[in-house]
This record gives C-alpha cells, structure tokens and sequence, in this order.
C-alpha cells in the first residue's frame, strides 16, 4: 500500500516513546486493550495508516472492548445522516460515506476509511462525528474564539484565552505545515480553528465513550500529547487512561526513532510511534504551492 521505504530499517516497528524501546504489535494491542481513550494518528492519504488503525481496533474488540469510534473527518453537522443512514444499513459501511456526502468533503477518498467503520459496525459500535460544527468553524474564522457562543465555549473549556507559548507552538506547526503560505490573521484564526477543534473532538470522545470509552481516528497533529486532543482529555476526565499512537512515515535519511523528535520540537509528542512506509517521496511544499498557482 505504500511502496516507498519498505526496506527501512524502522519499518513496520513501533516505538514506546517513555521507554525508549521497541514493542510488538501484540504488546501494543493489549496496552491499548486497557485505556479508556485511544487516539489512532494518521497521515490521511496513507492507506496502510488506516489499515494498521482498523487493524487495533479489531484488535481492541477482540480483547473484549467496546469503545465508541469517533472520526476527525466527521463534524457534528454530520450526526443526524450518520444516524438516518445506520438506522437502515447497521452493518453496512460502503454507504455511509456517500450519505454525508463525503467526495464534496476534501478528505481522502472514504473507501481508506472505510475498513475501520466497518469494524466498528461489525462489533456494534458507536460511530461518532467530533470534529467542531461548520457554523462554529465559520465563526472562528471570522472573529476568533470570542466568535463561539458562550454556552458552546464554555461547554469546551475554551472561556480562558489560549495560554501565549501554547499558541505560539500551534502558529509555528502550522505555519511549517502549511509551507509558509499562510501568515497574519489569516494563521491566527487557523490557530483558534486547531485549539477548538482539538477541544471538540475531547469533549465528543468524553460524552459518547461513557460506556466502554472512545477511540479517535485522527490525524497525527491532532493526538500530540502535548497540546492535542489528549490535553483537552486531560481537562474533561482527569485520571482517565488515554494512549496515543501516531503513525509517522520513515525518512531515508533518518533511521533512528530519535531522529524523528526535530520534527516535533525536539521531543516526540506521543506515547507510542508506529513507523511505516511512504505513499509517495513528493516534497509536500511543492506540492502545496503547485495546487495554490492552479
């Protein structure tokens, strides 16, 4: 599924970052088996990414729990098709994308998700919408967080301003990320976007994973243990167990899992790296700068 990398020596092996060693995949399961929130962190166009995801649920299923699955890629505008869809196709995943409209979506095509909300359906489990509403988008990028309702900011935890070296952390992420093609207010909103996304999606998690707890599909960014949505877990239920599992493609230049903390600050944000291949060996600023001058 991604061709690239393959014979990388960090390969298809997965690292406990507070340890500091190498685990195997059964090891990982049965970890993830005894946490209550467990966030899956992806590269979207990466189909093994999502394989590996789907692949420890089923495993989280077989060890005997049932978690509420929640999607990044879902907002909250999308609970009631999700609902009118399941109500006539409980075990049938191939439609769901298709009933929230998912190619008008910019995600990756469904058919990459697809096997993980197929898992969750099989087992009978929730299949959850946390990202924050378009209406709420909308209004933060219009007029930052003070545009939020204050019921809706206080239910997120969001009433006290973001603290000034979180946000500066956040602007410089996705300033790199976005290859330098966003700057001023225009970074700022995307800023308060990323804050009260993240505060969104733990607040989802928390509510719909009162009964056996919640799994996230995510992108990477999102399940840093740092500033992520597994800070805002931290808030919302504290002294819950939350694991967080980032799936980083290999750099031919790099074969140490040390080597991979310069991208994150000096310090990997997360509690276990899974390393895979690559889809592609594309410079991912180029590419964003080619789509820009379409």
């Amino acid at each position: 599924m991604s061709p690239t990398g393959r014979n990388h020596p960090l390969a298809d092996r997965i690292w406990d970052v507070r340890v500091g060693s190498f685990v195997l995949p059964p090891d990982l399961a049965g970890r993830l088996a005894g946490a209550r929130f467990v966030l899956l962190g992806e590269r979207h166009d990466n189909a093994e990414h999502h394989a590996l995801q789907a692949r420890l649920l089923r495993g989280m299923i077989a060890a005997g729990r049932r978690p509420a699955v929640g999607f990044e890629m879902l907002s909250t505008d999308d609970a009631t098709a999700i609902a009118r869809y399941l109500s006539g196709s409980p075990k049938d995943a191939s439609g769901l994308g298709e009933a929230v409209s998912w190619k008008r979506s910019g995600w990756p095509d469904w058919r990459l998700y697809e096997p993980i909300a197929q898992a969750a359906l099989d087992a009978g489990l929730p299949i959850v919408a946390t990202n924050l509403s378009r209406v709420a988008t909308d209004a933060i990028r219009r007029n930052g967080l003070a545009g939020l309702s204050a019921s809706l900011a206080r239910r997120l935890g969001l009433e006290e301003p973001l603290g000034p070296e979180t946000r500066d952390a956040i602007r410089r992420e996705l300033e790199e990320s976005h290859c330098g093609t966003v700057e001023g207010a225009t970074l700022e909103r995307m800023v308060d976007i990323q804050w009260a996304r993240d505060a969104r999606m733990a607040e989802a998690l928390v509510r719909e994973g009162q009964r056996d707890g919640a799994v996230l599909i995510a992108g990477a960014g999102h399940v840093r243990t740092d500033r992520g949505v597994p800070f805002h877990l931290q808030r919302r239920a504290p002294g819950a167990t939350t694991v967080s599992v980032a799936f980083l493609e290999v750099d031919a230049t790099v074969d140490a899992p040390a080597g991979y903390a310069a991208r994150f600050e000096g310090a990997l944000p997360f509690d276990y790296v899974w390393f895979t291949p690559r889809v592609d060996t594309d410079d991912p600023c180029a590419r964003l700068r080619a789509h820009l001058l379409d």
